[in-house]
């Protein structure tokens, strides 16, 4: 494992479409770098493809790259190669049969420690896997390792960086998922969001991102940060990708269920009301992505959201802290001097709410929920920024998840999709919104609008 992690001497620095060729010796014309999930998986049930080959050329690209990303706290070579070749004497178990995927380290597994992001719980190691965990394995994946997640999935980081500018935040709380995505270690992994922590880091490694619906998917096995804030997500190269995961997850078969859009959508432009604290690039990329997908035949029309959206960010901030300080009263307890400031500050903050305070910020969001379903109707989408600009320096933090505080309160769905580079070459995105529970129709409205913006 140490191996892998450090960057082993004599290992290959990246994987070409030979390392990568299946069975018969054939060719997969991909490297791991560029290869999805679901197109590996179609490779691997044709025989073009061996689920070592792609598990072979993921190791190879951690090899080369880890020492300088870190964005792993976990993964077992040995293991994962046994599993595929495993894999490739059977046939396919589901539509996931032979893939490496990866998983955020709040999210258990019966094989790999979960620390939670937490030095003191490093040696953590559950007997179970969670469930979103557990239908991977039954799909047939193979669980390549755990990724980086910020301490407890809120704002003090960990070691990893931003692929694209070793300098830069990769975003959190789902740090490391969003940068062994976006620099090829692994085809598609979890992450999971709060207030940001998956569609910021998703728009910051410029990958694609799916923060599902609140209650979506279940949470068994994985630590919340905030009970009635916290939804599980997937990082991915693709659109498709996202799709896949979350037919897995529903234990359901995509070619029958998965919604499909051949019309052009109706969007409403969103610039929310940090609209001037954007960078000129998140702005510029915003504007530019609207007239490209009118310009593919998409009806955008500049909204003004209902009054009740104006107080939603505040709202999220109570819940969060409230729900926090109550969950982690433990941790606050025995390991107050080994917490992060950040930490400690949220639960300071949550334990000088009163429960009043708190189900008075629950009675808001609630409020929201109904109005932005209402001014929703009529559209396919809402489109707005997904974070503020570039990647900051890591010396900053994680960067501000203001944008995607409001949508993560009202529980809704959203998909980060990349739009563009910003003046130091570092990517900026949008992302897509549509009511709770509307998941399927808004996955297919992204799948239009990425075909339209690659």
């Amino acid at each position: 494992m140490s191996e892998v992690l450090g960057g082993a001497k004599g290992t290959r620095t990246g994987a070409t479409s030979e390392a990568l060729g299946g069975a018969k010796g054939t060719r997969t014309g991909a490297t791991s770098e560029a290869l999805g999930a679901a197109e590996a998986a179609r490779r691997i049930r044709a025989g073009t493809l061996t689920s070592e080959a792609i598990v072979r050329a993921c190791l190879d690209r951690i090899a080369a790259r880890e020492r300088d990303v870190g964005a792993w706290t976990c993964i077992d070579p040995d293991r994962a190669l046994a599993a595929a070749r495993d894999a490739d004497r059977r046939d396919a178990a589901g539509p996931l049969h032979g893939v490496p995927i990866a998983a955020k380290d709040i999210i258990d597994t019966f094989d790999m420690p979960t620390a939670l992001g937490f030095a003191p719980y490093s040696g953590r190691q559950p007997s179970w896997d969670a469930a979103c965990v557990a239908a991977c394995r039954r799909a047939g994946a193979i669980v390549l390792g755990k990724t980086v997640t910020t301490e407890f999935a809120y704002f003090a980081p960990g070691k990893t960086r931003n692929p694209h500018d070793l300098d830069a935040t990769p975003g959190g709380s789902s740090s490391g998922s969003a940068a062994a995505v976006a620099d090829g270690m692994v085809p598609i992994a979890f992450g999971s969001q709060t207030a940001g922590s998956l569609v910021r880091p998703a728009a910051f490694c410029g990958i694609y991102g799916y923060k599902a619906s609140h209650g979506e998917f279940s949470l068994a096995g994985i630590r919340p940060l905030s009970e009635s804030l916290d939804s599980l997500g997937v990082m991915a190269r693709c659109v498709e990708d996202l799709q896949l995961m979350r037919d897995v997850l529903l234990n359901r078969a995509s070619t029958t269920v998965r919604a499909t859009r051949s019309q052009p959508p109706r969007l409403a432009l969103y610039r929310t009301l940090h609209w001037q604290a954007l960078q000129p690039a998140a702005r510029a990329a915003l504007e530019a992505a609207v007239e490209r997908l009118r310009g593919a035949g998409a009806r955008v029309e500049e909204i003004e959201p209902p009054a009740s959206l104006r107080p939603i960010e505040g709202a999220q901030r109570i819940v969060m802290a409230y729900e926090a300080a109550h969950g982690y009263l433990f941790e606050y307890m025995h390991y107050a001097e080994e917490l992060s400031a950040q930490f400690r500050a949220l639960c300071d903050e949550g334990r000088s709410l009163t429960r009043d305070t708190y189900l008075e910020a629950r009675k808001q969001i609630a409020i929201a929920q109904a109005d932005f379903a209402r001014a929703f109707s009529g559209f396919d989408g809402w489109i707005a920024a997904s974070a503020l600009g570039e990647a900051p320096p890591a010396s900053e933090g994680t960067g501000d998840p203001v944008l995607s505080r409001p949508w993560t309160a009202l529980q809704a769905p959203a998909v980060a999709l990349p739009a563009g580079r910003g003046p130091r070459g570092l990517p900026v995105g949008v992302q897509l919104l549509a009511p709770k529970g509307s998941d399927d129709a808004l996955l297919a409205t992204a799948q239009w609008v990425a075909d339209h913006l690659a």
